[in-house]
């Protein structure tokens, strides 16, 4: 396969990737907003801890979604090392997410149903930037074979045209 080729297709594989993200990160976010809204109509706890309770509820969802659906192809020899990572990640996601509610909250005095909605869905938006980086980074690793096998096809076709090149023009 030719570099532009290799390159495409990385690309393609990457699209295909983020669009699995996202459409566990959708319903991932379905589920996050919908449990916030039913903790705080029928329960008196304040914004940022139904926040919290949903905001793990959800991450929970989203970690058997991007385990079966979008990561099935990934390493999956150290499940217990990949679910403390997953678990870590999602803490600091968690800290982003419901750290910018707070502030909008408590910070602004923005606390209207219709701002702590907003500010939850920005707060999500802003999280799934550092997830996406961390947990295909860190969590839900490439298996070293097929890493491997690429870069073996690639140098194998990239060395019959060094051969060409290096043979004299008279033969």
């Amino acid at each position: 396969m030719s570099e532009p080729g290799a390159l495409r297709t990385r690309l393609e594989g990457l699209v295909r990737e983020v669009a699995k993200f996202g459409a566990v990160g959708a319903v991932g976010v379905l589920v996050d907003l919908g449990v916030f809204n039913l903790v705080r109509h029928f329960t008196e706890l304040p914004v940022v801890r139904a926040s919290i309770v949903a905001t793990v509820v959800a991450i929970v969802f989203n970690y058997l979604g991007f385990r079966y659906f979008t990561y099935r192809d990934r390493d999956k020899s150290s499940r217990t090392k990949e679910l403390v990572l997953f678990l870590l990640f999602s803490l600091v996601g968690l800290v982003i997410q419901n750290g910018l509610l707070y502030a909008a909250t408590y910070g602004f005095g923005w606390d209207t149903p219709l701002q702590s909605n907003f500010f939850k869905f920005f707060g999500i938006g802003v999280a799934t930037l550092f997830r996406f980086w961390s947990y295909r980074t860190w969590v839900f690793r490439a298996l070293p074979a097929k890493e491997a096998v690429q870069t073996a096809e690639s140098f194998l076709e990239k060395t019959p045209r060094q051969a060409v090149r290096r043979q004299p023009d008279h033969v």
